[in-house]
C-alpha cells in the first residue's frame, strides 16, 4: 500500500473556509480520480509555534502505479487550483509512504 501524504499549514484568516473547501470540493475531487481508496484528514497537535493550523491529509492507494497515474493525468491540475486559491495563506509539503509488512 502506498499513502501519499500532504502536510499543510494554514493560516487562521482562512482555515474555517479552507478546511469547509477540503472537505466538500478538493478531498472529493482527488477521490473522483480512482486512483486512491481511501482518504483521512489529521489535525497535528503541539505545533501552535509554527503559527496557524497544521493537517495532514492523507490518500491511500493499492500500489505506485495507482500513485504514478495519479501524479500524471491529476496532481498538476489540483496543485494549481489549490495555490490559486490560497496563494500566500498556505504552505505545504508532500511526502510518499510505503507500508511494511
Amino acid at each position: 500500500m502506498i499513502v501519499y501524504n500532504v502536510t499543510v499549514n494554514i493560516e487562521d484568516s482562512v482555515h474555517d473556509e479552507w478546511l469547509s473547501w477540503m472537505k466538500s470540493k478538493h478531498i472529493p475531487d482527488v477521490m473522483k480520480s480512482g486512483c486512491f481508496m481511501e482518504n483521512k484528514i489529521f489535525k497535528i497537535l503541539g505545533d501552535e509555534e509554527s503559527g496557524g493550523t497544521t493537517y495532514s491529509i492523507q490518500y491511500s492507494c493499492d500500489n505506485m502505479d495507482k500513485f504514478l497515474q495519479y501524479e500524471q493525468k491529476f496532481a498538476p491540475a489540483f496543485r494549481n487550483e489549490f495555490n490559486e486559491k490560497y496563494k500566500d495563506k498556505v504552505v505545504s509539503f508532500r511526502t510518499l509512504l510505503e507500508k511494511v509488512d
